[in-house]
Protein backbone atom coordinates (compact mmCIF):
# COMPACT_ATOMS: atom_id res chain seq x y z
CA UNK A 1 0.00 0.00 0.00
CA UNK A 2 1.89 3.12 -1.24
CA UNK A 3 0.29 6.74 -0.35
CA UNK A 4 1.08 10.03 -1.12
CA UNK A 5 1.72 13.44 0.38
CA UNK A 6 -1.95 14.80 -0.31
CA UNK A 7 -2.34 15.43 -3.39
CA UNK A 8 -4.86 12.91 -4.88
CA UNK A 9 -3.85 11.09 -8.38
CA UNK A 10 -6.92 8.72 -8.66
CA UNK A 11 -9.80 11.06 -7.96
CA UNK A 12 -11.55 11.71 -11.40
CA UNK A 13 -9.56 9.58 -13.36
CA UNK A 14 -10.39 5.92 -14.84
CA UNK A 15 -8.05 3.71 -12.37
CA UNK A 16 -8.26 -0.35 -13.07
CA UNK A 17 -9.17 -2.16 -9.99
CA UNK A 18 -6.06 -2.90 -8.12
CA UNK A 19 -5.46 -6.81 -8.01
CA UNK A 20 -3.67 -6.39 -4.01
CA UNK A 21 -3.76 -4.71 -1.28
CA UNK A 22 -0.18 -4.07 -1.93
CA UNK A 23 -0.87 -3.04 -5.41
CA UNK A 24 -3.63 -0.36 -4.19
CA UNK A 25 -2.68 3.60 -4.02
CA UNK A 26 -4.43 4.75 -0.37
CA UNK A 27 -4.24 8.51 -0.60
CA UNK A 28 -5.15 10.93 1.52
CA UNK A 29 -6.49 15.38 1.65
CA UNK A 30 -6.45 18.15 4.32
CA UNK A 31 -8.61 18.17 6.76
CA UNK A 32 -10.37 21.46 6.21
CA UNK A 33 -11.22 21.39 10.20
CA UNK A 34 -8.14 19.93 11.96
CA UNK A 35 -9.06 22.01 15.38
CA UNK A 36 -12.65 20.36 15.43
CA UNK A 37 -12.94 17.25 17.04
CA UNK A 38 -15.88 15.26 15.13
CA UNK A 39 -16.06 11.62 13.43
CA UNK A 40 -15.70 10.44 9.89
CA UNK A 41 -17.61 6.81 9.24
CA UNK A 42 -16.77 4.78 6.24
CA UNK A 43 -18.90 1.33 5.85
CA UNK A 44 -18.30 -1.05 3.03
CA UNK A 45 -21.38 -4.09 3.66
CA UNK A 46 -20.02 -5.83 1.00
CA UNK A 47 -16.85 -5.92 1.53
CA UNK A 48 -15.12 -9.42 0.10
CA UNK A 49 -11.70 -11.42 1.03
CA UNK A 50 -10.65 -15.12 0.15
CA UNK A 51 -10.16 -17.41 2.43
CA UNK A 52 -6.50 -18.35 2.44
CA UNK A 53 -7.09 -22.07 2.92
CA UNK A 54 -10.23 -22.86 0.52
CA UNK A 55 -9.90 -20.16 -1.75
CA UNK A 56 -13.45 -19.54 -1.17
CA UNK A 57 -15.42 -15.77 -1.18
CA UNK A 58 -15.61 -14.68 2.77
CA UNK A 59 -17.56 -11.69 3.18
CA UNK A 60 -18.06 -9.04 6.03
CA UNK A 61 -19.83 -5.61 6.93
CA UNK A 62 -16.69 -3.41 7.78
CA UNK A 63 -17.28 0.23 9.59
CA UNK A 64 -14.59 2.28 9.93
CA UNK A 65 -14.97 5.78 12.19
CA UNK A 66 -12.16 7.96 12.98
CA UNK A 67 -11.67 11.33 14.39
CA UNK A 68 -9.02 13.20 11.82
CA UNK A 69 -6.08 14.83 12.65
CA UNK A 70 -4.32 16.71 9.66
CA UNK A 71 -6.02 14.50 7.22
CA UNK A 72 -8.89 12.65 5.51
CA UNK A 73 -8.77 9.54 4.01
CA UNK A 74 -9.34 10.07 -0.30
CA UNK A 75 -13.17 7.98 -0.61
CA UNK A 76 -12.08 6.82 -4.04
CA UNK A 77 -8.72 5.55 -3.16
CA UNK A 78 -10.25 3.93 0.16
CA UNK A 79 -12.98 2.41 -2.16
CA UNK A 80 -10.76 0.93 -4.29
CA UNK A 81 -8.17 0.08 -1.28
CA UNK A 82 -10.90 -2.44 0.20
CA UNK A 83 -12.08 -3.66 -3.52
CA UNK A 84 -8.49 -4.88 -3.74
CA UNK A 85 -9.04 -7.46 -1.02
CA UNK A 86 -11.76 -9.59 -3.53
CA UNK A 87 -8.24 -11.23 -4.73
CA UNK A 88 -6.24 -11.43 -1.48
CA UNK A 89 -6.27 -14.53 0.93
CA UNK A 90 -6.43 -13.94 4.48
CA UNK A 91 -8.28 -14.49 7.65
CA UNK A 92 -10.66 -12.45 8.96
CA UNK A 93 -8.65 -11.13 11.49
CA UNK A 94 -5.79 -10.44 9.33
CA UNK A 95 -8.25 -8.56 6.71
CA UNK A 96 -9.89 -6.24 9.49
CA UNK A 97 -6.51 -5.36 11.63
CA UNK A 98 -4.25 -4.58 8.50
CA UNK A 99 -7.25 -1.92 7.14
CA UNK A 100 -7.19 -0.10 10.56
CA UNK A 101 -3.06 -0.09 10.77
CA UNK A 102 -2.74 0.62 7.10
CA UNK A 103 -5.72 3.99 7.33
CA UNK A 104 -3.75 4.44 11.00
CA UNK A 105 -0.15 4.79 9.43
CA UNK A 106 -1.69 7.38 6.96
CA UNK A 107 -4.07 9.52 8.33
CA UNK A 108 -2.00 9.59 11.85
CA UNK A 109 -5.78 10.48 13.37
CA UNK A 110 -6.86 11.36 16.62
CA UNK A 111 -8.66 8.21 16.80
CA UNK A 112 -9.67 5.25 14.70
CA UNK A 113 -11.44 2.13 15.21
CA UNK A 114 -12.87 -0.58 12.87
CA UNK A 115 -15.47 -2.70 13.13
CA UNK A 116 -15.24 -6.21 10.82
CA UNK A 117 -18.76 -8.03 11.09
CA UNK A 118 -17.75 -11.41 9.44
CA UNK A 119 -20.51 -13.58 7.45
CA UNK A 120 -20.45 -16.60 8.90
CA UNK A 121 -17.43 -19.24 7.74
CA UNK A 122 -17.71 -22.86 8.33
CA UNK A 123 -21.14 -22.05 10.58
CA UNK A 124 -19.44 -19.30 12.86
CA UNK A 125 -19.50 -16.13 12.45
CA UNK A 126 -16.08 -14.03 13.30
CA UNK A 127 -16.15 -10.97 14.09
CA UNK A 128 -13.44 -8.65 14.68
CA UNK A 129 -12.87 -4.78 16.96
CA UNK A 130 -9.56 -2.99 16.76
CA UNK A 131 -8.94 0.64 17.83
CA UNK A 132 -6.34 3.11 18.37
CA UNK A 133 -6.80 4.45 21.82
CA UNK A 134 -9.57 6.49 23.22
CA UNK A 135 -11.98 8.79 22.57
CA UNK A 136 -11.25 12.37 22.19
CA UNK A 137 -12.66 13.98 25.22
CA UNK A 138 -15.97 15.60 24.18
CA UNK A 139 -16.38 13.92 20.82
CA UNK A 140 -19.88 12.23 19.90
CA UNK A 141 -18.96 8.65 18.54
CA UNK A 142 -21.81 6.86 17.13
CA UNK A 143 -23.18 3.13 17.86
CA UNK A 144 -21.94 0.86 15.23
CA UNK A 145 -25.28 0.06 14.15
CA UNK A 146 -24.31 -3.48 13.47
CA UNK A 147 -26.55 -6.29 15.27
CA UNK A 148 -24.41 -9.25 15.93
CA UNK A 149 -25.18 -12.38 13.74
CA UNK A 150 -28.60 -14.25 14.12
CA UNK A 151 -28.92 -16.16 11.16
CA UNK A 152 -32.69 -15.96 10.38
CA UNK A 153 -33.84 -15.04 13.52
Amino acid sequence: MASNPGTPTQLGQHVPMPQSPEEAQLERVPNPHPGTNYVARFTSPEFTSLCPVTGQPDFAHIVIDYVPGDWLVESKSLKLYLSSFRNHGAFHEDCTVRIAKDLAELLQPKWLRIGGYWYPRGGIPIDVFWQTGEVPAGTWVPDQGVPGYRGRG
